[in-house]
């Protein structure tokens, strides 16, 4: 390990209780990983002890409600201690006993619930508010207005799952939250607080729901329980279901910087023992659930005012994996301890491999939530899209086979590279071929732009995993029938990929795929017409107008990003703020009739009108290559079809479907 890493793994105290490095698993939605009564499953287990056992000194569960009436939630979707205390315990004992050996602390996140925010696949079309405020999600649904007597009962309950908590081996537990525009951070913003009582009207009185929970947690489990704060110190609103962009000028609707300020004074001062801090809201869920369009370290700036006014911990994440960059931030005082959500899901073992020196084997997070807040939107357990076993542990890993295999396969982008992966960790003895001289696929010219670097650091990742297991690489060698049969493989992984959709626009030599623009092979000169506002399209949309390049979209569909994904909210609201943001032409309902001398002429209902660009950029999705398939799939046994080579979809879906095929051979 560097010297200049050593103040990662410095001990420090959140109250009384030391931790063992500056590591915290940040708190994320447990989707999957508990049962109907509220208790945590096997698989919840086995969850957050794999994070233990890879160097976290602290663990964050994540959302953990404290009572299922007010609110009230379909189970199992999140934990509950009060539903069935004796199971609670029990299980929780489980889990506590085991991370403690690893020599890790664990902090139960403690949950108010969502109010506004609420998710209608959990909690219905109904839900509750601290004012009648128009809901998040569901058009024309006004919540309801919570009484005295429900905040009573709330309050009781904190301090009622916090004992149970400590009774089950936690070490402290964590208030979700006067952060993100949940029910917590309702009250405490006037644009969502219209009370008139004490709950309502001055700061002080906005806070008094999270004061009264600290001070009852207090009371309960002894002034030496930790109490930590999950807290915004800005929520980037700019109005109801807008949120306001990196750079962008705009009054700030929901808590301001300067009232930030001191409401982390006031609840500091009510007893809170650390603060988990970032910024944002369901209005900006951008900041709160940050893609790869945002910075590295993007909380920094907002935890250091923190830091100058606050004598507790302040904990910070935000894409805050890289060492150097965490190293730096608490050597400079913006933070004291750094949390690790969406790098844990992709790789458990971050705070180790960084101790042995050895974090080029990080296997990289791509922000791309697809296999977390993505799936969890979706009814879906918590997961990781580049990492298949995430959130299912102890059932989906990688056993040795039975009996050893040779095994080839074609293709060396990501499902090939998974492929080959899992089957040499498996004692499979392999063989990859690739047509060309690199690695990667589709995320080599996907991973160009340079908020895709963590694309290219995947592709990396892939190439040093292959070299360490000493797997075979054939690169600039298009496999044929022929050479398949010669090889004599005992089974064969076809992972071919796909090819980008094409379009003819009068034989115009100015009409381009985006691989060849991404790859530079093509240039798209000082103007550009894109064809096609899916991902692809948007990303290049994007990546050209940061060149100061002028661009239009032309998109058929009377929307943006309206074919493939799903994608996760917090990156389609993003995309789409960001087309807007950088001035971006966008064309709906539109289509490319045909080229001219000095640009292309659009076509919408009746109307034409000619367009002046440089080029044309086809995005129109990508079509399966599966020629060889075809060829040998009745000649020859034991032949698979993985990735885009059987159905093109995302990253994700590559690496899931090429890791169940590779560990049953």
């Amino acid at each position: 390990m560097k010297a200049k890493y050593q103040n990662l793994f410095e001990p420090i105290k959140i109250g009384k209780l030391e931790i063992k490095n500056r590591f915290v698993m940040a708190p994320m939605g447990p989707g999957g990983l508990c049962d109907a009564d509220g208790t945590y499953n096997e698989r919840g287990v086995e969850y957050y002890v794999e994070r233990a056992k890879g160097g976290t000194g602290l663990i964050m569960t994540g959302v953990t409600m404290v009572e299922n009436d007010i609110e009230k939630c379909a189970l199992p979707s999140m934990p509950c201690p009060t539903l069935n205390l004796l199971n609670f315990v029990k299980t929780g004992k489980l889990m506590t006993e085991r991370i403690h050996a690893h020599g890790a602390k664990i902090f139960l996140q403690l949950s108010a619930g969502f109010g506004r925010v609420s998710i209608p696949s959990i909690v219905g079309k109904t839900a509750v508010a601290p004012s009648p405020i128009p809901h998040r999600w569901i058009e024309g649904v006004t919540c309801r207005e919570l009484t005295i007597e429900e905040i009573k009962t709330y309050v009781r309950k904190f301090a009622e799952s916090a004992a149970i908590a400590k009774k089950a081996g936690f070490d402290g537990v964590e208030i979700h939250a006067v952060h993100e525009g949940y029910l917590l951070d309702q009250f405490a913003i006037s644009f969502f607080n219209n009370r008139t009582d004490e709950y309502g009207g001055s700061l002080r009185n906005r806070l008094r729901f999270a004061i009264e929970i600290v001070q009852a947690i207090k009371e309960t489990c002894g002034q030496d329980f930790p109490v930590s704060l999950r807290y915004s110190i800005k929520s980037f609103i700019k109005d109801w279901k807008q949120g306001g962009l990196p750079g962008e000028e705009f009054e700030e609707k929901g808590r301001d910087i300067e009232e930030g300020i001191e409401a982390a004074k006031i609840l500091e001062e009510a007893g809170y023992d650390a603060f988990n801090g970032d910024v944002g809201s369901y209005d900006s869920w951008y900041w709160s659930h940050p893609p790869m369009y945002q910075e590295k370290g993007l909380y920094l700036p907002y935890n250091e005012i923190l830091k100058k006014v606050l004598k507790v911990p302040v904990i910070t994440a935000g894409r805050m994996e890289n060492p150097e960059l965490a190293s730096d931030s608490i050597s400079q005082g913006k933070t004291d301890m750094i949390a690790l959500g969406r790098p844990l899901l992709a790789d458990s073992e971050i705070p180790n491999k960084i101790l042995a020196d050895e974090y080029d084997k990080v296997r990289p997070c791509l922000s791309c939530q697809e296999g977390c807040m993505g799936r969890l939107a979706t009814y879906a357990a918590i997961s990781c899209a580049v990492n298949p076993v995430c959130g299912r542990e102890n059932e989906y890993g990688i056993k040795p086979a039975e009996v050893k295999k040779s095994v080839v396969i074609v293709g060396g982008g990501v499902a090939g590279l998974e492929s080959a992966r899992v089957c040499a960790l498996r004692g499979h003895k392999v063989t990859l071929f690739e047509k060309t001289d690199r690695l990667g696929g589709n995320i080599i010219p996907g991973g160009v732009p340079d908020f895709k670097d963590d694309d290219r650091a995947l592709a990396k990742w892939y190439a040093n995993e292959l070299e360490d297991l000493n797997i075979e690489v054939h690169y600039n060698t298009t496999v044929t029938k022929e050479i398949l049969k010669e090889l004599k493989a005992d089974e064969v992984i076809l992972a071919t990929g796909s090819t980008p959709r094409i379009l003819n626009i009068d034989n115009s030599k100015k009409v381009f795929t985006a691989e060849d623009v991404l790859l530079g092979k093509e240039e798209a000169g000082e103007s550009t017409i894109i064809i096609g506002a899916g991902l692809v399209g948007c990303e290049t949309a994007l990546w050209l107008a940061d060149q100061g390049k002028k661009v239009t979209i032309v998109e058929l569909q009377d929307g943006i990003l309206k074919v493939g994904g799903p994608l996760c909210h917090a990156n389609e609201d993003m995309l789409k703020d960001l087309v807007n943001f950088k001035n971006i032409d966008l064309r709906l309902n539109t289509s490319v009739a045909s080229a001219t001398d000095k640009g292309f002429i659009l076509k919408s209902g009746d109307k034409e009108e000619v367009i002046e660009a440089d080029s044309a950029i086809v995005c129109i999705g990508y079509v399966s290559e599966k020629s060889l398939y075809n060829d040998i799939r009745f000649e020859k046994p034991k032949v698979h079809l993985v990735g885009d080579a059987s159905q093109v979809q995302n990253i994700m879906y590559a690496i899931w479907n090429a890791y169940e095929v590779a560990r049953n051979i």
